[in-house]
């Protein structure tokens, strides 16, 4: 499957973005996202089932982060308020079969988005 996300850019603290993942098909059970900030590993931030609402977060983006999808579109959502400068990095789409913060279980990768937090 082919993953296609937009929506980084540069943003203020405090203010929101909104990252938009589109997959090419309907072949595994969960979508979600990554980020890499420089010089540091990725890590998990979002995931969420595409049959039903289960969603699961990392404990650094919650209240902040909302995850969704359209499953019409084949499209996943990551509304993002409340940034902060820690939030910078690649953000990376993913689908998998298991809502895990394991990068390696996620069969996917889409090319990465850059958002950017300034203080």
């Amino acid at each position: 499957v082919q993953l296609q996300a937009f929506g980084g850019g540069l943003v203020q603290a405090g203010g929101s973005l909104r990252l938009s993942c589109a997959a090419s098909t309907f072949s595994n059970s969960v979508i979600g996202w990554f980020r890499q900030a420089p010089g540091k590993e990725r890590e998990f931030v979002a995931t969420i089932r595409w049959m039903g609402a289960r969603t699961r977060y990392a404990d650094s983006v919650k209240g902040r982060f909302t995850i969704s999808k359209d499953n019409a579109k084949l499209t996943a959502y990551l509304q993002m308020n409340n940034l902060k400068p820690e939030d910078t990095g690649v953000y990376y789409c993913v689908v998998g079969d298991y809502m895990t913060a394991d990068g390696g279980t996620y069969n996917s990768w889409g090319q990465g988005t850059q958002v950017t937090v300034s203080s």
